[in-house]
């Protein structure tokens, strides 16, 4: 309980110097008035102890207890209880535009693009706590897979199916930025954030990436684009087996960096390229370290004063010294 309390007015707690000042005085006032007398024999007096009168420093204490109690009291003890609320002030809505097609379950990444980008975007979607996010997912195509929405749990749930099969193979980069567009140019949000990510160069759709870039800019869309795939040769598919799984085979990592970095640069995002997993997951926490939502904290103070016990003990401790120094100590005083 102590440790919970803290003093407005510590300095009064000099004013403690001056109970050993008045007790070294008590001492000496005592003594002189203490009257003494000097005979040869004793004998013949009658030698009795008072209780009373051995009690008679009692007084002396009591009063300097309650000299005691009004320092501390002066010193303002107090309980201080704080609580925060916080207020988001300043709110992102971002869209995650994923390509599906085929070459993204390459696996240059482990297990392969597709499963571990969706692995980092899942820790990604989980930060963001005072953000919408939607997903869009293109390949020859492209449809908004979940809009914008502070309900974490449906966008996780979205992330989980997207999987390749959901469109026409292809990569058409143009539709899927112009989907995402669409997605945020009615958002009121101060901030408003496109994460492309691709493994290829624009060959589907009927919408040019540039000119989807266009339409970024002209609704204040920032737009970060995340080109993922190892340098050289990775193995991917390249056919379908009798079964109908994949036969995979390798094939030069073709990613168009200089579109990606064109968009970037145009709508005032960042271009990143993830050619593994670890560089994957750093790219998305440099995302987040980026984009801060701008959140105002609100402290409420609450103090209880706990100097009135202290002030009525010690004016009780002089009421008692008053009425023991009247009554029982009245003939020793």
């Amino acid at each position: 309980m102590l440790e919970n309390i803290q003093f407005a007015n510590p300095y009064f707690f000099w004013l403690l110097l001056a109970l050993p000042i008045a007790i070294i005085w008590y001492i000496f006032k005592h003594k002189k008035e203490t009257a003494s007398i000097k005979v040869s024999s004793l004998k013949g007096f009658k030698v009795s102890s008072s209780f009373l009168s051995r009690l008679k420093p009692l007084l002396f204490i009591l009063r300097l207890l309650a000299l005691a109690f009004f320092i501390v009291a002066l010193s303002r003890p107090q309980t201080k209880d704080i609580s925060s609320r916080t207020k988001t002030t300043k709110g992102i809505d971002i869209v995650m535009a994923i390509d599906v097609s085929s070459s993204m379950l390459a696996k240059d990444l482990k297990p392969n693009r597709l499963s571990a980008l969706k692995e980092v975007a899942s820790d990604f979607i989980k930060e963001r706590v005072s953000d919408r996010i939607g997903l869009v997912v293109y390949s020859g195509e492209s449809f908004t897979k979940t809009p914008i929405t502070s309900d974490k749990s449906i966008v996780l749930n979205a992330l989980r199916q997207v999987n390749y099969g959901l469109l026409e193979d292809g990569t058409a980069i143009g539709m899927g930025l112009a989907t995402a567009v669409n997605r945020l140019k009615e958002s009121k949000a101060k901030s408003k954030v496109i994460i492309l990510l691709t493994d290829g160069v624009n060959n589907a759709g009927f919408i040019e990436p540039q000119t989807a870039a266009g339409l970024a800019i002209e609704f204040g869309i920032k737009v970060y684009t995340i080109g993922i795939g190892t340098n050289g040769m990775a193995l991917t598919p390249i056919a379908y087996n009798l079964d109908g799984s994949f036969k995979y085979g390798l094939r030069e990592v073709e990613i168009d960096e200089d579109l990606l970095q064109k968009i970037a640069d145009e709508t005032g995002g960042r271009y990143f390229r993830a050619t593994n997993n670890k560089k994957l997951e750093e790219i998305y926490g440099e995302i987040n370290k980026l984009e801060k939502t701008e959140v105002e904290e609100f402290k409420y103070t609450k103090y209880e004063e706990k100097f009135r016990p202290l002030v009525l003990l010690g004016l009780g401790l002089i009421l008692l010294e008053f009425l023991l120094r009247n009554t029982l100590f009245r003939s020793f005083v």
